[in-house]
Protein backbone atom coordinates (compact mmCIF):
# COMPACT_ATOMS: atom_id res chain seq x y z
CA UNK A 1 0.00 0.00 0.00
CA UNK A 2 1.25 3.53 -1.16
CA UNK A 3 -0.22 6.51 1.35
CA UNK A 4 -0.57 9.58 -0.17
CA UNK A 5 -1.74 12.34 1.61
CA UNK A 6 -2.96 15.15 -1.12
CA UNK A 7 -4.70 18.29 -0.36
CA UNK A 8 -4.32 22.12 -0.96
CA UNK A 9 -3.43 24.66 1.26
CA UNK A 10 -3.36 28.41 1.58
CA UNK A 11 0.20 30.13 1.09
CA UNK A 12 0.85 29.74 4.99
CA UNK A 13 -0.06 26.54 5.40
CA UNK A 14 -3.76 25.88 6.62
CA UNK A 15 -6.11 23.49 5.02
CA UNK A 16 -9.19 25.64 6.60
CA UNK A 17 -10.16 28.27 8.37
CA UNK A 18 -10.82 27.88 12.36
CA UNK A 19 -14.45 26.97 11.81
CA UNK A 20 -13.72 24.72 9.09
CA UNK A 21 -14.74 26.48 5.90
CA UNK A 22 -12.88 26.11 2.73
CA UNK A 23 -13.88 29.32 1.09
CA UNK A 24 -10.86 30.43 0.44
CA UNK A 25 -10.43 27.67 -1.76
CA UNK A 26 -12.63 28.55 -4.02
CA UNK A 27 -12.53 32.34 -4.38
CA UNK A 28 -9.31 31.18 -6.90
CA UNK A 29 -9.74 30.74 -10.25
CA UNK A 30 -10.59 27.80 -11.94
CA UNK A 31 -9.10 27.53 -15.36
CA UNK A 32 -5.34 26.12 -15.52
CA UNK A 33 -6.24 24.85 -11.78
CA UNK A 34 -5.78 21.65 -10.11
CA UNK A 35 -7.71 18.51 -11.62
CA UNK A 36 -7.72 15.93 -8.64
CA UNK A 37 -9.67 13.46 -10.70
CA UNK A 38 -6.52 12.55 -12.57
CA UNK A 39 -5.22 11.49 -8.56
CA UNK A 40 -8.90 10.29 -7.91
CA UNK A 41 -8.73 7.99 -10.53
CA UNK A 42 -5.46 6.12 -9.62
CA UNK A 43 -6.85 5.61 -5.61
CA UNK A 44 -7.74 2.04 -4.46
CA UNK A 45 -9.51 4.03 -1.12
CA UNK A 46 -9.63 7.00 0.43
CA UNK A 47 -9.25 7.67 4.11
CA UNK A 48 -10.60 10.84 6.38
CA UNK A 49 -11.99 12.29 9.69
CA UNK A 50 -14.84 13.28 10.54
CA UNK A 51 -14.99 16.89 10.01
CA UNK A 52 -13.77 16.60 6.27
CA UNK A 53 -16.60 14.04 5.64
CA UNK A 54 -19.57 16.26 7.20
CA UNK A 55 -17.85 19.26 5.17
CA UNK A 56 -18.31 16.94 2.18
CA UNK A 57 -21.96 15.98 3.14
CA UNK A 58 -22.59 19.57 3.67
CA UNK A 59 -21.31 21.38 0.37
CA UNK A 60 -20.90 18.41 -1.94
CA UNK A 61 -23.22 15.53 -1.15
CA UNK A 62 -26.23 16.22 0.71
CA UNK A 63 -27.97 13.47 2.48
CA UNK A 64 -30.63 14.41 0.72
CA UNK A 65 -29.73 14.64 -2.95
CA UNK A 66 -29.81 11.38 -4.64
CA UNK A 67 -26.52 10.32 -6.66
CA UNK A 68 -24.47 13.36 -4.99
CA UNK A 69 -22.40 11.22 -2.74
CA UNK A 70 -21.05 8.99 -6.05
CA UNK A 71 -20.56 12.40 -8.06
CA UNK A 72 -18.11 14.27 -5.15
CA UNK A 73 -14.95 13.95 -5.11
CA UNK A 74 -14.63 12.07 -1.96
CA UNK A 75 -16.84 9.53 -3.51
CA UNK A 76 -13.60 7.01 -3.49
CA UNK A 77 -14.68 4.36 -2.70
CA UNK A 78 -14.75 2.42 -0.27
CA UNK A 79 -14.20 4.99 2.13
CA UNK A 80 -12.64 4.70 5.63
CA UNK A 81 -13.82 6.90 8.08
CA UNK A 82 -11.89 8.06 11.36
CA UNK A 83 -14.53 8.76 13.68
CA UNK A 84 -15.98 7.88 17.19
CA UNK A 85 -19.10 9.63 16.52
CA UNK A 86 -22.61 8.13 14.95
CA UNK A 87 -22.72 10.21 11.53
CA UNK A 88 -24.75 9.41 8.55
CA UNK A 89 -23.49 7.69 5.78
CA UNK A 90 -25.64 8.40 2.53
CA UNK A 91 -27.58 6.02 0.61
CA UNK A 92 -25.25 3.23 -1.75
CA UNK A 93 -21.92 4.78 -0.26
CA UNK A 94 -18.92 2.80 0.43
CA UNK A 95 -17.84 4.24 4.06
CA UNK A 96 -16.46 1.94 6.43
CA UNK A 97 -16.21 3.08 10.14
CA UNK A 98 -12.76 3.02 11.73
CA UNK A 99 -12.26 4.11 15.03
CA UNK A 100 -9.07 4.28 17.65
CA UNK A 101 -5.02 4.60 16.30
CA UNK A 102 -4.58 5.03 12.98
CA UNK A 103 -1.75 2.24 13.63
CA UNK A 104 -4.40 -0.53 14.77
CA UNK A 105 -6.29 -0.57 11.44
CA UNK A 106 -3.30 -0.57 9.19
CA UNK A 107 -3.52 -4.27 8.40
CA UNK A 108 -7.17 -3.70 7.66
CA UNK A 109 -6.42 -0.47 5.04
CA UNK A 110 -3.55 -2.55 3.49
CA UNK A 111 -6.16 -6.04 2.66
CA UNK A 112 -8.38 -3.82 1.32
CA UNK A 113 -5.50 -1.29 -1.06
CA UNK A 114 -3.40 -3.91 -1.97
CA UNK A 115 -0.23 -2.48 -3.43
CA UNK A 116 -2.72 0.45 -4.33
CA UNK A 117 -2.86 3.93 -3.40
CA UNK A 118 -4.49 4.95 -0.15
CA UNK A 119 -5.75 8.55 -0.51
CA UNK A 120 -5.22 10.35 2.74
CA UNK A 121 -7.80 12.66 1.89
CA UNK A 122 -8.52 15.56 4.67
CA UNK A 123 -7.30 16.43 8.07
CA UNK A 124 -3.68 17.39 8.50
CA UNK A 125 -4.01 15.80 12.31
CA UNK A 126 -4.76 12.40 9.86
CA UNK A 127 -2.40 12.81 7.98
CA UNK A 128 0.02 13.15 11.24
CA UNK A 129 -1.32 9.96 12.42
CA UNK A 130 -0.11 8.14 9.50
CA UNK A 131 3.05 9.64 9.34
CA UNK A 132 3.38 9.02 13.22
CA UNK A 133 2.26 5.04 12.47
CA UNK A 134 5.35 5.07 9.72
CA UNK A 135 2.86 5.07 6.69
CA UNK A 136 2.82 7.90 5.08
CA UNK A 137 4.61 7.82 1.43
CA UNK A 138 4.04 11.14 -0.02
CA UNK A 139 2.78 14.58 0.69
CA UNK A 140 1.03 16.36 -2.32
CA UNK A 141 0.00 19.71 -1.65
CA UNK A 142 -1.71 22.70 -3.87
CA UNK A 143 -0.30 25.56 -2.39
CA UNK A 144 -3.04 28.56 -3.32
CA UNK A 145 -2.50 32.14 -3.59
CA UNK A 146 -4.05 32.78 -0.29
CA UNK A 147 -3.43 33.40 3.28
CA UNK A 148 -5.53 33.07 6.47
CA UNK A 149 -4.94 34.61 10.07
CA UNK A 150 -5.49 31.00 11.73
CA UNK A 151 -6.87 27.89 11.00
CA UNK A 152 -6.36 24.32 10.73
CA UNK A 153 -2.56 23.82 9.88
CA UNK A 154 -1.64 21.19 6.76
CA UNK A 155 0.44 18.83 8.91
CA UNK A 156 0.84 19.72 12.47
CA UNK A 157 3.91 17.66 12.99
CA UNK A 158 7.39 18.34 13.24
CA UNK A 159 9.12 17.06 9.64
CA UNK A 160 12.43 18.12 9.15
CA UNK A 161 13.97 18.03 5.30
CA UNK A 162 15.82 14.88 6.49
CA UNK A 163 12.28 13.03 6.19
CA UNK A 164 11.04 15.20 3.06
CA UNK A 165 12.33 14.72 -0.36
CA UNK A 166 11.28 17.22 -3.42
CA UNK A 167 9.73 14.72 -6.13
CA UNK A 168 8.21 17.36 -8.17
CA UNK A 169 7.19 21.14 -8.30
CA UNK A 170 4.85 22.18 -11.18
CA UNK A 171 2.10 25.45 -11.86
CA UNK A 172 -1.62 24.46 -11.91
CA UNK A 173 -3.10 27.70 -12.80
CA UNK A 174 -2.81 29.94 -9.74
CA UNK A 175 -1.35 27.04 -7.74
CA UNK A 176 1.75 25.53 -7.09
CA UNK A 177 1.68 21.68 -6.91
CA UNK A 178 4.21 20.46 -4.75
CA UNK A 179 5.08 16.51 -4.27
CA UNK A 180 7.33 15.12 -1.80
CA UNK A 181 8.17 11.57 -1.02
CA UNK A 182 8.50 11.20 3.40
CA UNK A 183 11.61 9.35 4.29
CA UNK A 184 11.72 6.52 6.61
CA UNK A 185 12.67 8.28 9.92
Amino acid sequence: MRTVFYTASTLNGFLADPHDDLQWLFDVEEEGGPDPGTFISTTAAGVCGSATYEWVLAHEAPLDVAGSWNESMIGTSPLFLFTHRDLPIPEGADVRILSGPVADHLPTLEAVVGDGVLWVIGGGDLAGQFLDAGALDEIRVDVAPATLPAGKPLLPRALGPDRLRLVSAQQAGQFARLTYEVLPG
